[in-house]
């Protein structure tokens, strides 16, 4: 019997890319393809697969995506293992993907092999984790000290500048000099292992890690 399996992602080129990787494994057969989350939702509600391979990021449907989408498809379909294949290399989102409760997680950047691993692994009940995943998951696990050693002035600087303030605005709320402001905001994004802003704002939507605004602001 061979594995049926859907894919999605909102890529065409990836998308037909894995698609005709896994069309020559004899063990697998493609049952369909979505190219968003609308579009996948739709097709596990009239068709079974065994496996889904899903990309983690598929905004501008009127469905959910990155985690929400992800719990969903737990929630919804108990029985089918779910594979997220990504470009997101950050280990604090690797981390939320991953507890999610998905069976595989691969790297758009691994080798085909191990995509082919990774849809027989968890199709045998089993869960895959790519190397270069599991590197990343490392890291976040051995800072996780760190993270949890957070001060708490750290943690409102993070949740202030999420939200939208900027370090002047935050010095002003806060009462604090600027230098002060930004080497906490250096210091708590190191503790989550995120060097660029905007991985410290997606980390912050996915986790919901906001804030909300002074009170007596405008």
């Amino acid at each position: 019997m061979k594995i049926r399996v859907i894919l999605s992602d909102d890529h065409p080129t990836v998308l037909s890319g894995v698609r005709h990787e896994l069309a020559r494994v004899p063990t697998v057969e493609i049952v369909g393809s979505a190219l968003g989350a609308d579009e996948l939702l739709a097709l596990l509600e009239r068709s079974h697969c065994d496996v889904l391979i899903t990309d983690y990021a598929m905004p501008g449907g009127a469905a959910v995506d990155g985690l929400p989408l992800l719990r969903q498809l737990r929630r919804g379909w108990p029985a089918m293992k779910v594979v997220v294949l990504t470009t997101i290399d950050n280990p604090a989102l690797l981390k939320e993907i991953a507890k999610t409760g998905v069976q595989g997680l691969l790297s758009k950047i691994d080798e085909v092999d191990h995509l082919i691993a990774a849809t027989h692994a968890v199709y045998a009940g089993a869960n895959y984790q790519s190397p270069s995943v599991r590197e990343k998951l490392a890291v976040q696990a051995s800072s996780a000290r760190a993270v949890e050693a957070m001060t708490t002035k750290e943690a409102e600087v993070i949740r202030l500048y999420v939200s939208g303030l900027s370090i002047s605005e935050i010095a002003a709320q806060l009462n604090r000099a600027k230098q002060t402001v930004s080497a906490q905001k250096g210091s708590a994004m190191r503790k989550l292992g995120i060097e660029r802003d905007a991985d410290l704002f997606q980390y912050a939507y996915e986790t919901g890690l906001v804030a909300a605004g002074p009170k007596d602001a405008g």
